[in-house]
């Protein structure tokens, strides 16, 4: 999951950061209204973590702009411990849920994946296609069955894949997505094939299907 990180205070960004990418997300921060703006208009993300007290506005103005703009990301509040208010004028104004300074890492960590699980897996950390299953608690892919040998960054791709089948991904949109906007800078995603080679080798040697169709001139295709 790409997440962008809306908090002004540089050490907590820092280890909210450094936490979520131990956990294999991808992270960017903003540490004010204006430099969330920039980011939401240049890039796209899975979720924003938004604190309501900014040097330049409050979150408020945040979610303003991306129900504007139309941004599909969810939105996950940080709150003062006291600020009731701004939890329910958060929730009113579009976002998904809140956490209350200070917290613990881990929960949130889980109210990510909660959030992840309700919006895109129907509630369950188990995925499935055919006879490829996925569980993004354990970070395990299975076909036939048989547990497979993959990186992490393989069982994203295969999760990215199988969330969006039927749909064609370039392979700008799957380098953005497991990797981040630094690659936007990329002179070719050549890298991309490689790994999507080795995933199908792995699914066959499992004797999986292979569903990753290549669509000539425009990226990939999961189709079962």
């Amino acid at each position: 999951m790409k997440i962008l990180i809306i908090e002004d205070n540089v050490a907590l960004s820092a280890s909210i950061k450094e936490y979520l990418q131990a956990e294999h997300f991808i992270c960017e921060c903003a540490f004010s209204v204006e430099d969330a703006r920039q980011k939401l208009s240049m890039f796209t993300y899975d979720f924003i973590l938004l604190d309501m007290m900014l040097p330049d506005g409050d979150g408020l103005e945040v979610l303003r702009f991306i129900k504007d703009e139309k941004i599909a990301s969810k939105v996950l509040i940080i709150s003062a411990r006291n600020a009731l208010d701004d939890k329910i004028n958060g929730l009113e104004g579009g976002a998904d849920d809140y956490i209350t300074k200070p917290f613990h890492l881990p929960e949130l960590h889980a109210r990510l994946r909660a959030m992840y699980r309700r919006n895109n897996l129907s509630g369950s950390n188990i995925v499935t296609a055919n006879e490829i299953e996925l569980n993004t608690d354990t970070i395990e892919a299975r076909v036939n069955s048989e547990l497979l040998d993959i990186t992490p960054k393989e069982f994203d791709l295969l999760l990215y894949f199988v969330v969006n089948k039927g749909r064609v991904l370039s392979r700008q949109a799957i380098a953005t997505h497991l990797w981040g906007d630094y690659t936007d800078n990329l002179a070719n995603f050549d890298f991309i094939y490689q790994h999507i080679k080795n995933l199908r080798k792995k699914i066959a040697a499992a004797n999986g299907n292979d569903y990753i169709e290549t669509v000539y001139g425009l990226g990939y295709r999961f189709k079962l």
